[in-house]
């Protein structure tokens, strides 16, 4: 019989035991069946689509397209689709029924897509260092109307009813002046409202002569010429400005997972540092997070509003 006490059975038991140790912690525990840090930092996405805003020249939003596709592809390990719907309700049906991840939508759109609780905003792009800008009235350099007040009985064009700065903070502003209100609608004050699909459709009305003036962004004309070239500039001046604008914001689907949702932001806050460049031709600005009820404070206070006016 052998006796538990031999020094030499002993010394077999620990070495069995150690054996035994070091096959639990490299083969896994309990808690093996757990993700690794690796895994977590996979996107559970087959493929990425993104919706961004159709408000400038079509052959500079197909360069944008497929320069954004191609750096989140790599970043993300993933096929990218970018696509450029003309109509914003489109955005939030996609967003619902989860054919849409991501968004680049003005605070307006990014409000009504919060209060449908079908999208949530993941970033917002600064101007000049700040979260929101200005909103213009443009006419011909020629024209020589100082403020809102003298287009009265005028035709005139919006960027799009979706557009915050083109439409939503103007008519505010119409509001606040007392020039529109519960009694006296658009198109009483104006001879004709017209609706473009963005900046450069509404300002190209302006250029033909189909309409006296045109709301838009203040970085349409101040900026650079992704929006419009030296020789339209030329041809423009502002009547007036209003604000401030919210910024516009990158909406994730709210049915996203909470990994998902931090892979896809930090792969966007990236391009701060890894391609600025690209990031100021889609984004307009660095990117940064914020609180979503407080970026949103002037929309949905100009949003109310618009609830009084006459239709």
């Amino acid at each position: 019989m052998t006796n538990s006490k031999n020094p030499t059975f002993i010394s077999r038991l620990r070495i069995l035991f150690l054996v035994f140790t070091l096959c639990v912690f490299s083969c896994g525990g309990p808690d093996s069946d757990l993700p690794s840090e690796e895994n977590n930092k996979a996107l559970s996405l087959k493929k990425v689509v993104i919706a961004l805003k159709a408000n400038k020249q079509p052959a500079s939003m197909l360069v944008e397209k497929q320069d954004l596709e191609a750096y989140l592809s790599e970043e993300l390990q993933r096929p990218v689709e970018v696509m450029i719907p003309s109509d914003s309700s489109v955005v939030v049906e996609s967003f619902r029924n989860g054919t849409l991840d991501l968004g680049y939508l003005s605070s307006t759109d990014a409000a009504r897509n919060l209060s449908q609780e079908t999208a949530d905003i993941l970033l917002v792009h600064l101007k000049n260092g700040q979260p929101h800008y200005q909103s213009i009235w443009l006419s011909k350099k020629n024209k020589e109307y100082n403020s809102i007040d003298e287009l009265e009985g005028k035709p005139v064009a919006f960027a799009s009813r979706s557009s915050t700065s083109g439409y939503l903070i103007p008519t505010w502003d119409m509001m606040k002046k007392g020039l529109i209100g519960s009694q006296n609608s658009l198109t009483d004050f104006f001879s004709l409202t017209l609706y473009g699909t963005g900046y450069v459709s509404a300002v190209e009305k302006v250029l033909s002569g189909e309409v006296e003036a045109a709301a838009v962004s203040d970085y349409v004309f101040k900026g650079n010429n992704k929006y419009l070239d030296d020789s339209q500039k030329a041809q423009l001046r502002i009547v007036q400005e209003q604000g401030p604008v919210p910024a516009h914001t990158l909406c994730a689907r709210s049915t996203l997972s909470k990994s998902d949702r931090k892979i896809l932001q930090d792969a966007l806050l990236s391009m701060n540092q890894e391609n600025p460049e690209l990031r100021d031709r889609i984004f307009n600005g660095e990117l940064i997070i914020v609180n979503q009820d407080k970026h949103l404070e002037v929309t949905r206070e100009a949003l109310e509003f618009q609830k009084k006016l006459k239709p």
